[in-house]
């Protein structure tokens, strides 16, 4: 006669049969392919203020070659091209390394993901592969980061403030949108400072606020506030969800 399950079996049973939804936590993190690691983790700690919390990196070998690349690998072998033509280094040889970095921010992870040669050093080496051109967020498949600011920050001071410092350390591809129309780079960095953010007063986003930027990489980026009533209506959805 098979002994009864214990407490802790029943429940762990019981999670593994649940909806997908209620066996996931939420967003563990956000990564992002680098083409210069040590440029990328100075703007994301030392301007945006993340943490970093690990570093890890000179991976390589046959299981995390498949881990992270082998649908690629596949549709490149479908297709009877070489898997490099569409981006797919070899780690399973280890003639390329990959580096990781991740960084704590209030409420979220950022990891920063650098493919090497294996030759190139850690951190300042040059990437594998250079940076994909396609870079409107109207692309499918196109991603961004949106960083949430504080509810008591002056938004068009932030991006303002943003940019200089950005400026300041040499990193000039770091620009935000405006909301006015321009038409050159000279015109956008000459609209004044209420231009610098899209401050919504009406229907269901009545009280968002936000801006779409590029950060150093050339990475897609968001900042966004959002105040009452629209702060109600994302903090009734989590505080529903919770329950």
């Amino acid at each position: 006669m098979e002994a009864a399950a214990t407490p802790f079996e029943s429940a762990s049973a019981n999670r593994d049969s649940a909806p997908l939804g209620q066996r996931i936590r939420g967003f563990q993190h956000f990564g992002m392919t680098v083409q210069n690691m040590d440029r990328a983790f100075e703007f994301y700690t030392e301007i945006l203020g993340g943490t970093e919390i690990m570093r890890d990196g000179d991976f390589h070998g046959e299981k995390i070659h498949n881990t992270l690349l082998l649908n690629d690998e596949i549709e490149a072998f479908e297709q009877k091209i070489n898997p490099v033509t569409i981006g797919v280094p070899d780690l399973r040889g280890g003639q390329q390394r990959l580096d990781v970095r991740f960084i704590q921010f209030d409420n979220m992870v950022l990891e920063l993901l650098h493919y090497r040669e294996s030759s190139q050093p850690s951190g300042s080496g040059a990437a594998w592969a250079p940076a994909h051109n396609h870079r409107s967020p109207a692309y499918p498949r196109s991603l961004h980061l949106c960083f949430y600011l504080r509810d008591d920050i002056d938004f068009n001071k932030f991006v303002h403030d943003l940019e200089a410092e950005s400026m300041r350390r040499g990193m000039t591809n770091v620009r935000c949108n405006r909301i006015v129309s321009v038409t050159t780079e000279e015109g956008r960095k000459k609209v004044p400072l209420e231009t610098m953010s899209n401050k919504i007063t009406e229907g269901k986003s009545n009280g968002w606020a936000l801006i779409y930027a590029r950060g150093p990489e050339g990475e897609a980026l968001e900042f966004v506030q959002a105040l009452a009533p629209v702060k109600q209506i994302f903090d009734g959805a989590l505080e529903k969800r919770q329950k």
